[in-house]
């Protein structure tokens, strides 16, 4: 039987387990404390400096001082007050300390709305600043991916935090020290000369505008109203199931038609899927997992497995900065919305009779790293990207409100043919194992020659960091895993280069739950339940497509015929496979 600690809070009885937090007590009875730098991901308390901010104070009985209830440990027959009046006034006084080096600018602050640090200036009802003296000027940097203002860090450090011990990337901590103290990279250098991968969770989880995405809105404002451009859009899986919250929908609620509705009310000349960029990965990156098991079972000792997922450009830049040494196992796969700006491009271009630079492909992303991709010189053409840029689910929720168009009555529209086709399995990319998923359909049925008995590898589904199965293809027994965070990447890197890793095929996904919980998606502050929802939704959308199979999509099988040929085929290999590079920082 679970070891229960028995204490009271604010004169209600709480039992919980040993080991919790009064944070944690106090939200299991609903009682909410204020906190800035407590960092709760997807059920595990990050944090790289307890009690930093010290907002979540409370009163402990029989303990002469105010204790931060996020680093205070809950004991038996403990009584706490989380709203005496001492408690009240010592939070507001912390908030107007911060507040003192904090920029005044909140009109034109990016967070302005969803800042967590003027939410609390509302609670605490502070009206005035008592509190004036010199304010700290630090760096600011505008990558493709990113805009750091540190003027407006709070040295909360949830930043460092998710960097360092959930991804492992260890771009982000303290520079400098007292009023000068900064969060940056190693001697205070641009994220460009560093190993960051633009996965963007430092900015989904900073509570002001410090961080923020990189904004492409009046770009593409000013590329809808260019006669002499024809704008395509395509929005990925994951942006469907968490758009809807930014105009107060439950998480999780599909809102697949209204979002393709919402495009063409934008300006949109087109508005195809970037679900059908999912299904042609499927098709070459399955044909690639086929290739190196039948060279493998032929004896072939050169052939490197696992072949690993190359989908996710957080992902991808996260081996070519640290495993240069393992550039072999990954797919050549180009990722989904890649995959799709190519063909879009070339394909569906001539088909049209389009120029190619006429042409702007514009993906909406739940992910920042998409922006890092979108211009990487393999993806271009004579220097004409194949996808032009890329923006966040927040982008366009914040470009729909400025285009005065009422989301929640619109009606329910579909994509354009013949680029706007998928699948159920194309749907579940957005959720971490939908990949694997996804690709084991296909490869099942093409290795067996079968019909899959069920469609649905629930083995791979869940939030959990690592998960393992085995396959029965036909008798021989596919190995497969899947990771989601760099750090769980990294643990399976590090086993690989040990030559440890006794998988056939691996799925890895940069953000926690996968593209879901991107780093461009709707900021949720931590609620693990909206990632459940989301998750849940991806699934749902899945079991209500007519087909669920990648290499039953008739659009594909019409564009191999049509065009390309055959997975894996000279033409293919051309335009939706890639190369990777040594990006080590030296």
């Amino acid at each position: 039987m679970e070891n229960l600690i028995n204490l009271t809070i604010d004169n209600r009885p709480v039992s919980v387990p040993k080991g919790t937090t009064v944070l944690d007590a106090a939200a299991s009875v609903g009682i909410d404390i204020p906190a800035l730098c407590h960092l709760n991901l997807k059920g595990t308390c990050v944090r790289n400096a307890p009690a930093s901010c010290r907002i979540c104070v409370v009163e402990v009985q029989g303990r002469r001082n105010l204790a931060p209830s996020c680093a205070t440990q809950v004991m038996e027959g403990m009584v706490v007050k989380t709203n005496s009046a001492r408690v009240i006034r010592a939070r507001k006084t912390v908030a107007e300390l911060i507040l003192s080096d904090h920029p005044n600018d909140c009109l034109t602050c990016p967070k302005c709305g969803d800042c967590e640090l003027q939410a609390l200036v509302t609670r605490f009802n502070i009206r005035e600043m008592p509190f004036q003296g010199e304010q700290s000027t630090r760096k600011k940097e505008h990558t493709v991916s990113i805009t750091r203002n540190m003027d407006k860090c709070i040295l909360c450090r949830r930043c460092e935090s998710v960097c360092n011990n959930v991804q492992t990337v260890g771009v982000l901590g303290a520079v400098r020290r007292g009023f000068d103290t900064t969060i940056a990279p190693t001697f205070d250098r641009m994220f460009k000369d560093t190993d960051c991968t633009y996965c963007g969770q430092c900015v989904a989880v900073c509570p002001t505008g410090a961080l923020t995405e990189r904004d492409n809105t009046d770009r593409l404002l000013d590329d809808l109203c260019d006669p002499d451009k024809v704008v395509i859009a395509q929005p990925a899986p994951a942006v469907r199931v968490a758009l809807g919250e930014e105009f107060g929908y439950a998480p999780g609620t599909i809102v697949t038609g209204k979002l393709a509705t919402s495009l063409r009310r934008l300006g949109f000349d087109y508005v195809f899927d970037t679900d059908f960029g999912a299904d042609l990965t499927i098709m070459e990156e399955g044909s690639e997992i086929l290739a190196r098991l039948k060279a493998f079972l032929g004896g072939d000792k050169s052939v490197k497995l696992p072949i690993m997922t190359s989908c996710c450009p957080a992902w991808v830049n996260f081996y070519e900065h640290n495993y240069p040494d393992l550039l072999d196992y990954p797919s050549t796969a180009k990722s989904p919305a890649q995959m799709f700006g190519a063909i879009a491009k070339t394909y569906w271009a001539q088909k049209m009779g389009i120029p190619r630079e006429k042409l702007v492909v514009v993906s909406v992303m739940p992910c920042l790293a998409k922006k890092f991709e979108c211009e990487r010189e393999e993806f271009k053409v004579d220097g004409n990207p194949d996808v032009d840029y890329s923006i966040s689910t927040r982008e366009l929720a914040r470009l729909i409100k400025r285009s005065n168009i009422d989301f929640r009555s619109l009606e329910d529209t579909d994509f354009d043919k013949p680029l706007g086709e998928s699948s159920g399995a194309a749907a579940i990319f957005g959720a971490t194992g939908g990949v694997m998923e996804a690709a084991l359909r296909t490869v099942y049925e093409v290795y067996t020659g079968i019909t899959l008995p069920r469609l649905e590898f629930t083995e791979v589904r869940g939030l959990d960091g690592i998960k393992e199965a085995t396959v029965d293809l036909a008798g021989f027994p596919l190995k497969v895993c899947v990771a989601h965070t760099l750090g769980n990447a990294r643990y399976l890197m590090d086993k690989l280069r040990a030559g440890e890793l006794d998988y056939h095929v691996v799925e890895v996904m940069a953000c926690p739950a996968g593209c879901i919980d991107g780093g461009g998606q709707p900021y949720h502050h931590g609620d693990v339940e909206v990632i459940k929802a989301r998750a849940k939704a991806i699934y749902a959308e899945d079991a209500g497509k007519p087909i669920r199979k990648s290499h039953e999509n008739p659009d594909i099988q019409k564009l191999y015929q049509e065009f390309l040929g055959e997975p894996l085929g000279e033409r293919s290999h051309h335009l939706l496979h890639t190369r990777y590079f040594d990006k080590s920082v030296k």
